[in-house]
């Protein structure tokens, strides 16, 4: 046996027996034998290094595991349990050498990385040379705005359908993703033509500023979605005609939001309002009259939570019924204490439902 296995077999003897500080030794002169001998030792030998390494790293503090992490990160040939281990430490300063650059990690890791740590093991993996499909269709799935972002200008990144779908749903009045995806060559024509129509007038100048080949595109979109306000206009209630246009010509310029809303309840235009409520909740217009009317609140609390209004937004709104009596007092506290408890992601799931099933419904009719 050669001096520097004799010494692994050392280690792998007196790990339990041994300090911390000399454990910690124990890390970077093993780490250092790996370095320089990696090319030379066979797969049984990298296997035996490989189990010595995980057995010790459960053992060292989190600056030795991060040391460690740093020094294998980049090595194409480094051990790939120790790897796997370093690369799911809770700890983000271990993880994150790893799960940026390593190589040798395949995708059932990463995926179990982006599916059960935090959001800054996300934002470590979506910075990764390339990504596969599997691995970005989770991290547009959990990640938070700023996984998104990183994500979408990865250009070693790939995308299967349902992860640009998510990308572009989720881009919705996120006019910095928005733009962020639409410059992507590789978005499908259709999705690229429903992030337009959803997108602001400034995501859509921006995005024929840096791609002038677009422009046919976005000006027909630009055109449809002119044509379907004008449409919806007609077939609502005449008392709506006005209030549709001038709300969704605001949406069209990117102007429609939570404090436009707000703006309307509280200047008791009620048609406006529930013009807005629809657009930004994407639901039908005569279904948030109806929910708005509603003696009982429970569905425009869970809409209001979803869409991001303040309770101060929300309560005007419950008071805001046309032509109906007032909510009483002790109705109105009750309200509120319901959409403190609301979860948001929960009310946006719950909105989601009732979206499908209010869509499913029309599509019905028109058979």
């Amino acid at each position: 046996m050669n001096a520097p296995l004799a010494f692994i077999h050392e280690i792998d003897s007196t790990i339990a027996q041994s300090s911390g500080d000399r454990r910690a030794e124990m890390a970077r002169h093993l780490t250092d034998l790996f370095l320089v001998n990696a090319e030379q030792y066979s797969d049984a030998e990298i296997a035996l290094i490989d189990d010595v390494f995980v057995r010790l790293v459960v053992t060292v503090e989190e600056s030795s595991r991060a040391l460690l992490a740093i020094r294998l990160g980049p090595m194409s040939k480094a051990p790939p349990k120790i790897l796997r281990a370093l690369a799911c430490d809770d700890t983000i300063d271990v993880a994150s050498p790893i799960l940026i650059q390593s190589e040798q990690l395949d995708d059932s890791v990463l995926i179990e990385c982006a599916q059960t740590k935090s959001q800054e093991h996300l934002l470590s993996i979506s910075r990764r040379k390339t990504l596969a499909a599997v691995v970005t269709d989770v991290l547009v799935e959990r990640g938070d705005q700023q996984i998104l972002l990183s994500t979408a200008r990865n250009a070693g990144a790939r995308f299967s359908d349902k992860g640009f779908a998510t990308l572009v749903k989720r881009s919705d009045g996120d006019d910095q993703l928005a733009q962020c995806v639409g410059t992507r060559t590789d978005l499908p024509p259709q999705l690229f033509e429903q992030l337009l129509q959803a997108a602001s007038e400034s995501v859509r100048s921006k995005l024929t500023a840096e791609n002038p080949k677009a422009r046919p595109v976005i000006d027909q979109v630009v055109a449809g979605v002119a044509g379907r306000i004008r449409t919806q206009a007609k077939v609502q209630p005449s008392r709506y005609a006005t209030a549709q246009v001038r709300v969704e010509t605001m949406n069209l310029s990117g102007q429609l939001d939570a404090a436009r809303l707000d703006i309307f309840a509280r200047a008791g235009q009620f048609e406006e309002t529930v013009v807005a409520l629809a657009l930004l909740s994407n639901m039908p217009t005569d279904v948030v009259e109806r929910k708005v009317n509603d003696e009982h609140a429970e569905f425009l609390l869970v809409m209001a939570k979803a869409i991001g209004l303040s309770w101060a937004t929300t309560k005007i709104i419950l008071e805001l019924r046309a032509g109906k009596a007032l909510r009483s007092a002790n109705e109105i506290e009750q309200c509120s204490k319901a959409f403190q408890r609301l979860n948001p992601s929960t009310a946006k799931e719950i909105l989601a439902f009732h979206r499908m099933r209010e869509q499913s419904a029309a599509k019905r009719r028109m058979h």
